[in-house]
């Protein structure tokens, strides 16, 4: 899920400065931060991509809508980091590398056809992308690319009339997840809310979840800290009962506090029954896209609760995007057997050597926790999925080789050291948690 919004003002004249001034490195440190030898073979491993928003390739007939439950690019402006502008040094070298010129892009999607989308990971060194969508399509398959769908509308059975009322983000997302709760219905064979929530469970929640294994799921997509809090409290099932039976009966939005129950019980389901199912849990825990998104509720240390719960144990989560700006935090979170980490959208929008540092610190706290990920994602018709993922996989290859470097020069590892953790970040660790 992208944090920035298409066509979004910018942040003045300094800053437009430092845009004109980034092909000249503004703020980057040189390639000679990472040491010649490490940063080459970094470049040569064959990584797997923990999350990206591949998008079919059509040239032809309505444009792709499934790349995300939640797309961004109708809500209200906020403030781009220079990556995201127009005209950005780095989207023009991503053009160049794969196509030659911005202008051949649509003669390459052409000549591949539904071989295009694997061409691209070809170009940007990626063996297996892990693909958040809300379905597969053409050329968007197995084994190039594992399928993560989204469980947010499992969560949010009732009257979501209230929360939408938020503000205006809110108001365009629950709109979006009460159509896609309707799909989801519809695949279930139900028609309207079940009247108890164990009916409810069993043929939405349940047979969702075990439809969408039998598709080819891997893990289930949390995107809720754009709709709620990720504070996720334990709750005893009788108090979640006595919230949906009393709004399932009667109607209307329920009080947030009581409704933020159901919630509460519904993820912890969802999560349970991912670990029975085989299927891990990622969770958005990263500043947001919009002007409205609530900074401080997804903090991951929110998470906590839950990655103690015991019955939670056998379900591993994956707290996408590195938790930035608590990147501090997430470092600690990682002492759990369960959690896990990647770095998506961290490689696009900071710079390497800001990335660096915080990947050097989970590399010497959890180095079998951490794992590469671009966030490929058609921001804009300049910005693609592709050239997104073609600067994020540069710059988080480029990051991990200067962390890497740090670490053996000061000691903390051998150069052979150095090489395994490399392939663990790039693709063992994801190789292993998805049992691929």
């Amino acid at each position: 899920m992208p944090r920035f919004v298409r066509g979004a003002a910018g942040f003045g004249a300094a800053a437009g400065a430092c845009v004109a001034l980034l092909a000249a490195g503004c703020g980057r440190e040189p390639v000679s931060a990472a040491d010649p030898s490490i940063l080459a073979e970094v470049r040569q491993i064959r990584a797997i991509d923990n999350h990206a928003h591949p998008v079919r390739p059509v040239l032809n007939g309505p444009a792709d809508r499934e790349f995300d439950a939640l797309p961004v690019e109708n809500l209200e402006p906020s403030s781009d980091p220079p990556v995201f502008r127009p005209d950005a040094p780095a989207v023009v070298e991503a053009d160049r590398a794969l196509y030659g010129s911005a202008a051949n892009k649509q003669a390459v999607m052409r000549e591949k056809g539904n071989a295009y989308p694997a061409w691209v990971l070809d170009q940007i060194g990626v063996e297996t992308t892990i693909a958040n969508r809300v379905a597969m399509g053409a050329g968007i398959g197995p084994p190039r690319f594992r399928w993560v769908p989204y469980a947010d509308a499992l969560l949010f059975p009732l009257d979501n009339s209230a929360l939408a009322a938020r503000n205006p983000d809110r108001k365009a997302f629950f709109a979006l997840e009460d159509a896609l709760r309707e799909r989801y219905w519809k695949d279930a064979g139900v028609e309207g809310l079940p009247p108890t929530l164990s009916e409810y469970l069993t043929r939405v929640v349940t047979a969702t979840l075990e439809r969408q294994k039998r598709g080819g799921a891997i893990a289930e997509k949390f995107e809720a800290a754009y709709l709620r809090s990720l504070e996720f409290d334990a709750v005893d099932r009788a108090a979640a009962e006595r919230v949906y039976s009393r709004y399932a009966r009667q109607g209307g939005p329920p009080p947030e506090a009581e409704y933020k129950q159901l919630q509460d019980f519904l993820f912890r389901y969802i999560a349970a029954e991912c670990g029975r199912l085989g299927m891990a849990v990622h969770i958005h825990c990263d500043a947001g896209a919009g002007s409205y998104f609530d900074i401080a509720g997804a903090n991951p240390l929110l998470l906590e609760s839950v990655l103690e719960d015991r019955s939670l144990r056998q379900t591993r989560f994956v707290m996408l995007h590195g938790g930035w700006p608590f990147t501090r935090e997430i470092t600690a979170l990682l002492e759990r057997p369960n959690a896990y980490l990647d770095f998506s959208m961290q490689d696009l929008a900071r710079t390497p050597a800001a990335l660096a540092r915080d990947l050097r610190e989970w590399l010497e706290w959890a180095p079998e926790k951490v794992m590469f990920g671009t966030d490929g994602y058609p921001y804009s018709d300049q910005l693609g999925w592709e050239e997104s993922a073609w600067i994020a996989a540069r710059n988080g290859r480029e990051a991990l080789a200067i962390a890497l470097t740090g670490m053996v020069r000061d000691g903390e590892i051998t150069r052979e050291r150095a090489s395994e953790l490399a392939r663990m970040v790039l693709r063992e660790n994801a190789r292993k948690l998805y049992r691929l």
